[in-house]
């Protein structure tokens, strides 16, 4: 039976070992990854926040932020964010383009996993007038 319990002990020590290893280093925790500008009028506000905490126990390095494509521009903190404390990622998204747009941030840190991918997506309604212009000249002679 000493066995047993020695054992039990044993493992139980190794696991938070274990765990207590795994919560070393920084953790970017988001508060979510994915942000929804709904249905939206061209030329709408293009800019959203992502907010995110440094839930680990060192300092966070973003080391770079791109955008799936040229229509999605993140900005990031350059300094170190310490533990515990809060940092946002901004986005903007090129509200002049009418229909539904998906699309990526790729967030490279100094974490264990040094990768993170966030999402935008919506909808860019064109509301405004197109104006008309004659096909032809309406078989008129000018």
């Amino acid at each position: 039976m000493k066995k047993l319990l020695s054992i039990f002990v044993f493992a139980l020590l190794g696991t938070s070992w274990v765990l207590a290893q795994a919560q070393n280093g920084p953790v970017m925790t988001f508060e979510t990854t994915t942000i929804d500008y709904g249905n939206i009028n061209k030329g709408a506000d293009p800019l959203r926040k992502f907010k995110f905490t440094n839930t680990g126990n060192e300092p966070l390095i973003i080391k770079s932020a791109k955008g799936s494509c040229g229509c999605t521009v993140p900005t990031y903190p350059k300094e170190p964010i310490m533990p515990g404390e809060t940092g946002y990622i901004e986005v903007r998204y090129d509200t002049q383009r009418p229909g539904a747009f998906t699309k990526t941030i790729t967030i490279t840190t100094n974490e264990a996993v040094e990768t993170r991918m966030l999402t935008i997506k919506g909808e860019v309604k064109d509301t405004g007038t197109q104006e008309v212009v004659p096909a032809g000249t309406g078989g008129l002679k000018q």
